[in-house]
């Protein structure tokens, strides 16, 4: 490596490599417990990884997708990927067949690693229609008899054979790829249509990791992050760029049932989340202390009210004064210790992304002693473009943009950006381009926001999904979902619906877990979703959240309606995007007739 800033990702790879060889990089699962590697071992294998590709054939810029669950087996396959020269395209696994073979052909994708059996027949169904899928690499079980399967073992053994017939090979071909090269094609997730691919270049991630380090926001004492995000979505590539740059241990794991369990095992310093985890964590609570009864229920109102004033007040620069302090200390060893307990006991802060925070949610984490940096960015910035910082954060907000970006607003209110890690453009698609990038180079977000005087962006809603009812007023849905959310642990998700419509009215769906406990504390045995939602004393215990929401809002944005459904909305069924944000069309064409029914005069 020369002496030079980095310009690509391999150079940043070996650049850390270079720097601490035997420091840890990843922590990852094993039978047993959890298995450590330094930045020696994982240059190793991405080395393996990259000259088996080059083995394979696999030509600079060329695309290579991965279809797998979160697990470091996806970090060293992108790695190595990008360390051939390749690009990597990245697919849910939640994926269907069908979406595995848009992207796929549609990206030219020349290979693709799959995680295990369930993922490679989605890819092998449609094997017939993709003639540039030349290689499938399984990071679980064996190869195919024709070749056309070969297992990551094989792939690292090849590479490796590879390596030592070709010396100095792998550092030549880092050296090679170029910074405005392609390095990611992330595939929208579609809440308003066909997905459409984001070209990444390697400029982006080295710009925004720089970005990041200058920023300060990791800089604390033995950092030490958990992830388990979908690697698919940008916001895991971002972090995976940034722990390049500056060089703190991941422990990874993606399954979601072992979050918990993994908090407590891990002890991490800081973990990337999006807002549905908080909302299921405050839900969960305020849940048990509720039907808890009693002297618990009362201690827990009493600590939460003592822990929101005292918040609330350090949050406008004023000391809580003797009297309340004393009794926030109380109120921390009586309930809130208990609940950081459950996050490791180390840890610092959350970094929340991907959508928007209630603030009820936010002020809640805040009173416990929880800290959530709230952040933002698209999938078109490379993730990343905004996040609060542990010395200067302000709830409602995503914080003051990251070194490097330009932020204005446009008459409308809409958030333009630009900078160095804004997307390069839309995959095959230059009128898509030219609607998003316009000719000064300025991203329009389609997010409406506005801007405080120390330069902090509050995000207010989608341009798209604001509803305008008849009446000509406009309202936010997303902020009305949130706060029903917060309002009533009981909900699992809500659609507010009124555009164009004379009132606003909502879809509403329950955590199964959730309301069948409460049932049992009402006397009201085995509540499942479909007798909930009809139960009339589910119907009250929403209305009752319904009614708390409106008696803050004007009016005409009041829920005048609301009708609770007999299953939640689910990604499976094609209503959520696999970071759980509504697909609102989908939705409301699927449940049409619930919606006009409650709007028995046309209106």
């Amino acid at each position: 490596m020369s002496n030079s800033a980095p310009r690509t990702v391999p150079e940043l790879l070996l650049e850390r490599v270079g720097k601490t060889p035997d420091a840890e990089a990843f922590r990852h699962p094993v039978a047993g417990g959890w298995k450590s590697l330094t930045w020696a071992d994982t240059e190793a294998r991405v080395r393996a990884v990259a000259s088996g590709l080059r083995a394979l054939g696999v030509a600079g810029e060329e695309v290579c997708a991965i279809l797998s669950g979160t697990r470091i087996e996806w970090v060293l396959a992108d790695l190595g990927v990008l360390c051939a020269g390749g690009a990597t395209s990245a697919i849910y696994p939640s994926s269907t067949a069908d979406e595995c073979a848009f992207i796929l052909s549609d990206s030219g994708a020349v290979a693709c690693f799959v995680e295990d059996a369930e993922q490679l027949q989605k890819v092998a169904s449609r094997r017939a229609e993709l003639p540039r899928l030349r290689h499938v690499v399984a990071f679980e079980g064996g190869g195919s008899a024709d070749g056309w399967v070969v297992s990551l073992e094989q792939l690292e053994a090849s590479g490796r054979a590879h390596d030592a017939a070709h010396p100095g090979a792998f550092e030549e071909g880092c050296a090679a790829v170029r910074g405005d090269a392609l390095a990611t094609l992330i595939y929208t997730s579609g809440t308003t249509g066909r997905p459409k691919g984001v070209e990444l270049t390697h400029d982006c991630w080295v710009s925004q990791s720089a970005a990041v380090q200058r920023s300060g926001i990791l800089d604390h004492e033995d950092p030490l992050q958990f992830f388990w995000l979908p690697l698919a979505h940008s916001f895991g590539k971002m972090i995976g760029t940034a722990q390049l740059r500056i060089g703190f241990p991941t422990a990874i794991d993606g399954r979601v049932e072992k979050i918990v369990e993994n908090l407590a095992a891990i002890r991490p310093t800081f973990v990337c989340a999006v807002p549905r985890i908080f909302e299921k964590v405050h839900a969960k609570v305020i849940a048990t202390a509720l039907e808890g009864g009693g002297a618990r229920r009362l201690i827990f109102e009493w600590a939460l009210g003592v822990g929101l004033e005292a918040a609330a007040r350090e949050r406008e620069g004023q000391p809580p004064g003797p009297a309340l302090a004393l009794q926030r200390a109380l109120a921390d060893r009586l309930v809130f210790r208990r609940i950081r307990a459950l996050f490791g006991g180390r840890l610092q802060f959350f970094v929340s992304g991907s959508a928007p925070l209630a603030r009820e949610v936010a002020e809640f984490f805040d009173a416990v002693g929880v800290v959530i940096l709230e952040g933002y960015g698209l999938t078109e910035s490379s993730a990343a473009t905004h996040c609060n910082l542990p010395w200067n954060r302000r709830l409602g907000s995503v914080g003051p943009a990251f070194p490097g970006v330009e932020v204005r607003l446009a008459e409308d209110g809409e958030v333009l950006m630009r900078g160095p890690w804004i997307m390069r453009g839309y995959h095959g698609l230059p009128e898509a381009t030219a609607e998003a990038l316009d000719a000064g180079g300025w991203l329009h977000t389609g997010d409406v926001g506005a801007l405080d005087g120390q330069g902090r962006l509050a995000i207010t809603d989608r341009k798209k999904d604001l509803i305008k009812t008849s009446g000509g007023k406009y309202v936010a849905p997303t902020e009305l979902e949130a706060q029903l959310k917060a309002h009533c642990p009981y909900v699992a998700q809500v659609l507010v619906h009124g555009d164009r419509r004379n009132y606003v009215t909502a879809l509403v769906t329950l955590d199964a877990e959730g309301i069948r406990r409460w049932g049992a504390t009402q006397g009201i045995a085995d509540l499942d979703l479909p007798r909930a939602a009809e139960h009339p004393a589910v119907q009250a215990l929403v209305q009752q959240a319904v009614d708390r929401l409106n008696a803050t809002l004007p009016r005409y944005a009041t829920l005048k309606r609301f009708t609770i459904l007999p299953r939640d909305f689910s990604e499976a069924e094609g209503e959520v995007t696999p970071s759980q944000k509504l697909k609102r069309r989908v939705v409301e064409a699927r449940h049409r007739a619930a919606l006009d029914a409650m709007y028995p005069a046309g209106g």
